[in-house]
C-alpha cells in the first residue's frame, strides 16, 4: 500500500507541475480559441489529478483499516492469553484451597479488608480550609525571620590561620623552636 501511495503522490506532483505550466500560458494569452484549447487541457489534467487524489485517500483509508484490524487481532490474542493464565490460576487456587479451607480463607480475607477499610476517627478535611492554612503559612514566612536570614547575616569564614599574625603573649617566639602541623610548639620527646 505504501509503494502504491508513493507512486500516486509522484503522479499528483507531476500533474501539479503541468497545471502550473498551463496557468502561466493562460496568463500570457489573450482570450480566444488558443487560450480555450489550453484551458481544456488544464481542465483535463485537473480531473486526472482529482482522480489520483481520491485513489490516494482510498489507499490511506485501507491502510488505516488494516492497522485497526491488526490491532484488534493482537488485542484478541492478548485477551486469550490472559484468560488462559487466569484459568490456570483458578485451577491452582482450587487445588490449594479445598472446600472449608476456601471458605475460611475468603472469610479471613473479607475480615482483613473490612479492618483495612475502617475510618479511625479522622475528620474530613475541607480543601478550602487547607488552602487558607497554606496561604497563612506563606504570609507568616514572609513576615517573620527565618533560619536562612540568620545564616546569611552570620560572619564569614576566616581567610587566615588563627594566631598566625601574633605569638602568644606569655611565651615569646623563638626561632629555634619547632612547631607541629597545628602551629603549636612541639612537645619534647622527654616529656612524652
Amino acid at each position: 500500500i505504501d509503494s502504491r501511495g508513493e507512486s500516486i503522490e509522484k503522479k499528483i506532483a507531476k500533474l501539479d507541475q503541468e497545471l502550473s505550466g498551463y496557468r502561466e500560458q493562460m496568463a500570457k494569452m489573450r482570450d480566444g480559441p488558443s487560450k480555450n484549447l489550453v484551458k481544456q487541457k488544464a481542465l483535463r489534467v485537473l480531473k486526472q489529478k482529482r482522480s489520483y487524489e481520491q485513489q490516494r485517500e482510498q489507499l490511506m483509508q485501507q491502510g488505516f483499516n488494516l492497522e485497526q484490524t491488526n490491532f484488534a487481532i493482537q488485542t484478541v490474542k492478548d485477551t486469550k492469553t490472559t484468560v488462559e493464565a487466569m484459568r490456570g490460576g483458578v485451577k491452582e487456587f482450587k487445588k490449594s484451597y479445598r472446600g472449608d479451607d476456601l471458605e475460611s480463607f475468603v472469610d479471613q480475607s473479607n475480615e482483613i479488608n473490612e479492618i483495612m477499610g475502617r475510618s479511625y476517627g479522622m475528620p474530613d478535611v475541607d480543601e478550602s480550609d487547607l488552602e487558607a492554612e497554606l496561604d497563612a503559612l506563606g504570609a507568616e514566612d514572609i513576615g517573620g525571620q527565618s533560619y536562612l536570614d540568620e545564616a546569611l547575616s552570620a560572619p564569614g569564614v576566616p581567610s587566615r590561620v588563627p594566631g598566625a599574625d601574633s605569638a602568644p603573649a606569655s611565651a615569646p617566639a623563638s626561632s629555634d623552636q619547632q612547631l607541629d602541623e597545628f602551629g603549636l610548639p612541639k612537645v619534647p620527646a622527654s616529656a612524652k
